[in-house]
């Protein structure tokens, strides 16, 4: 399967961003090293759950099933 270096970029960067804000995530939920309430911990679950979702579209773009938006969404 070839690959353009634009997709593969694309991927790798927003995989590389992902595993950066789960692991912010993780030190709070998991590890417990911060203390965060009310809109800090908001803001922290809405960046993780965006660079997922960012991932998951370039994961997509990158085995083939990206590009054209669906009439539906």
């Amino acid at each position: 399967m070839q690959v353009s270096e634009e997709r593969r970029k694309a991927y790798v960067e927003a995989y590389e961003d992902w595993q950066k804000k789960l692991a912010a995530l993780h030190e709070v939920l998991i590890d417990g090293a911060k203390t965060l309430e009310g809109d800090q911990m908001k803001g922290l679950l809405n960046r993780e759950a965006r660079a997922k979702a960012k991932y998951d579209e370039a994961r997509l773009a990158l085995l083939g099933f990206g590009g054209e938006p669906s009439p539906f969404d």
